[in-house]
């Protein structure tokens, strides 16, 4: 069933040309739906004025307020050499606040004329400062009259609430509010997603009362009734998309896997020299449980970095060898794809020494398979593939080429989901004779809810207790630009470390054999402009390395890791510092996720302002994870006041990844959550706040697991299958898709 045509009408035709294309090409509106569907950011009464003392540096805003005097100033410039440039200042308030409008030149006789003392008016413009002053220079603005000849003004703006919407320098908030008012009739033609009996149910308006309340809102309760439905068609609409994911998959037939008794995985247990944490048993039921059913097991593992995810993952693939089957588990990368080797036959010992001389009854074989690998080695492991020999087998992408065949595929583990593809999932899911089970794991801590919308169809696991013996981590941000010394006193304590037996990590955001000059970039590097930390490139591991080494590090072992050296020269980097031979390893972010030196204890992030709040935190994991508590140090040269700054100083002040992701997502908004490139404007969450409306999203999940049981295909909701191909044009579904 198509959308109806009133609101598929394209704008150019209802609004013209030039209009259109200014909507389409900065707003993403297209047609009559798009524009009924750009909501109002907030409301301003026509008797409280908006508060001017608040307002954000180098943003586009939307003012109402009174003019309180306006003056007019002629100046020398020149372009006016005898003084007759005019400058015309006018002051406005809001009760809470002023701040100066300035016109120039010809500019200025129009609101000489109009902007009166006492006149009140709509200012748009971008907020600056001069003089230390904030000002807006040559704003937008309307009128705002209640006499008889502006009787057409105050109406349409409904009387005494008036909407500002998300504006754009070329198309002011009170245009955008007039276009809408030209097609908000086409509002009672809208078709209602959400089933009849849910919308009674839970008191909420129809979806046509609803966009016309967002939109011409008589009362502030107005306001709230439609924002609370159109939040929930949001979430309810989204929930059906992902209860329609999860209800295709169960219907997907998989071979249930049970540990045989007293098999490989109770070999496994008997020999660990620790016993499980209650979370790591408690997750460890759910995957069994999960494994021992005849569909496969979607689940998402989540814990924070070091709280032993790969063990229950481990006994996980133990379980699947010993009903018979073959686990694979694929790492983003090939230093991690070793590592985790290295660390699974660590763990198994004689058990991962299956068909060799000195291997244990139950043993297996663990296989690493990996694109840089010798021709000859990489024929074995394909063989012990083929033949069944390896039970378990851990390598990157290369596992997902044609010519790898398994055995008898069970069960697929996914390191950092972020960074695999729906191709390559299915691709996977191919090499079974019946889909195998899957198991993701990340250690981006995702609140509740973001789990709930953006991997909605996979069911959580989380882990978020410390292994008992982890040492607490300190972080300092170190400014660099205010206090100098600061970030000398931060090389002494990486001395310190080094001289009590410890190693270092000094991690930059970029190498520095990028095409251009290397060295303008390395001079550039070493002596920023004064206060222009966001104008340098960001510092290069090559330059930084160099400097240390011949500089405050001098006398230490240093050595470099990043992501263009050849495999084989990054695994031998990463070998010394695991021996602790190299005292200091500078590197890029390759060692975010996996790499595990228990001896290393100091970290220093450079121009950590230019990484994200989770990267930190997953970054700052790579310290203290043996004895001996971890240092790290966030070093920028960002100004005290700006937001970059508040990010570091939340995450040098709490150790809890899930409040720190909290954090990362109010600070990123809601647009990121869904679409990776939210393309287009009725693409993304507009009145849903991820993570306010969490009860919200809650019930909109059980009412859609619901709805779709009890109708797979939504044969009996024709406006709910409409709004779902809205949403899911090609590149949400494969958003989707991808997890």
């Amino acid at each position: 069933m198509d959308l109806v045509p009133a609101l598929q009408e394209p704008l150019k035709k209802v609004l013209g040309p030039a209009t259109a294309k200014v909507m389409a090409e900065h707003l993403g509106l297209h047609t009559v739906g798009d524009l009924l569907h750009h909501y109002p950011r907030r409301y301003e009464e026509r008797g409280q004025l908006t508060h001017l003392a608040d307002l954000p540096m180098d943003e586009h805003v939307t003012v109402v307020a009174q003019v309180a005097d306006a003056r007019l100033h002629t100046f020398a410039s020149s372009k006016a050499p005898r003084g007759k440039g005019q400058r015309l200042e006018v002051t406005i308030t809001d009760g809470s606040g002023r701040l100066q409008l300035v016109f120039f030149g010809h500019g200025v006789h129009k609101p000489h004329k109009e902007l009166l003392p006492g006149t009140r008016a709509m200012f748009a413009g971008k907020v600056s400062v001069f003089n230390r002053r904030m000002q807006l220079a040559h704003p937008a603005y309307e009128l705002l009259r209640a006499d008889a000849e502006g009787e057409e003004t105050v109406e349409s703006w409904a009387g005494a609430i008036i909407p500002l919407y998300p504006a754009t320098a070329k198309l002011e908030s009170w245009k955008l509010a007039k276009a809408i008012q030209t097609v908000l009739p086409s509002a009672q033609e809208a078709v209602d997603p959400l089933p009849g009996s849910l919308r009674e149910g839970r008191g909420l308006v129809s979806l046509p009362e609803a966009l016309l309340k967002i939109h011409r809102p008589h009362t502030k309760a107005d306001i709230e009734d439609a924002r609370a439905r159109l939040k929930w068609d949001e979430a309810f609409v989204l929930q059906v998309a992902l209860a329609r994911r999860r209800h295709a998959e169960t219907q997907l037939p998989a071979v249930p896997r049970e540990p045989a008794p007293d098999g490989l995985l109770t070999a496994f247990d008997d020999r660990l020299p620790f016993t499980l944490t209650d979370g790591q048993q408690k997750v460890s039921r759910e995957i069994f449980d999960d494994l021992a059913t005849d569909h496969p097991m979607h689940r998402l593992l989540q814990g924070e970095v070091g709280s032993g995810k790969t063990l229950v993952a481990l006994r996980a693939m133990l379980a699947v060898v010993d009903s018979g089957g073959q686990a694979v588990m694929l790492a983003p990368t090939e230093v991690l794809a070793q590592q985790h080797h290295r660390s699974v036959v660590e763990m198994m010992g004689e058990l991962a020494e299956g068909g060799m001389l000195g291997g244990a009854e139950h043993a297996t074989k663990v296989v690493l398979l990996t694109g840089s690998m010798g021709a000859a080695a990489r024929r074995h492991a394909l063989l012990d593939l083929a033949t069944g020999e390896a039970g378990i087998v851990i390598g990157t992408h290369a596992l997902i080429e044609d010519k790898v065949q398994f055995h008898d595929l069970g069960l697929v583990v996914v390191d950092e989901q972020h960074r695999f593809g729906v191709e390559q999932r299915d691709a996977l899911r191919g090499k079974g004779k019946q889909p195998p089970h899957l198991l993701v794991m990340t250690a981006t801590p995702i609140p509740r809810t973001v789990a709930m919308t953006v991997f909605g169809d996979l069911e959580t696991s989380v882990l978020d207790q410390l292994p008992a013996g982890r040492s607490p981590i300190a972080s300092h941000v170190v400014p660099a630009a205010d206090k100098p010394h600061f970030l000398a006193r931060a090389w002494e304590r990486v001395r310190e470390e080094v001289s009590n037996g410890h190693q270092a990590y000094v991690v930059c955001p970029r190498i520095g054999d990028e095409d251009d000059d290397p060295k303008k970039g390395a001079k550039q590097s070493k002596q920023p402009p004064e206060g222009d930390a966001d104008k340098r490139p960001p510092l290069a591991v090559l330059d930084v390395a160099e400097g240390l080494a011949k500089g405050p590090l001098q006398g230490l072992k240093v050595e470099v890791l990043h992501g263009r050296m050849q495999p084989d020269d990054k695994d031998a980097v990463m070998r010394r510092f695991a021996a602790g031979e190299t005292d200091v390893l500078v590197a890029t972010t390759v060692i975010e996720v996996g790499v595990n030196v228990p001896n290393a204890t100091a970290m220093v992030i450079m121009d950590a302002d230019r990484f994200g709040v989770s990267q930190l935190h997953q970054l700052r994991g790579r310290v203290g994870r043996g004895s001996a508590p971890g240092l790290c140090l966030l070093v920028s040269e960002m100004p005290e006041a700006s937001a970059a700054r508040q990010r570091l100083n939340a995450v040098a002040s709490t150790r809890d990844g899930f409040e720190l992701s909290r954090i990362d997502l109010e600070q990123r908004r809601e647009g990121d959550v869904l679409g990776q490139a939210q393309s287009g404007a009725r693409t993304s969450l507009r009145v849903l706040a991820v993570i306010e409306d969490e009860e919200i999203i809650a019930e909109a999940r059980q009412e859609a697991a619901a709805v779709v049981a009890a109708d797979p295909e939504l044969t009996g909701l024709p406006g709910l299958r409409t709004a779902l191909e809205a949403l899911l044009d090609d590149e949400r579904e494969q958003y989707l898709e991808k997890g």
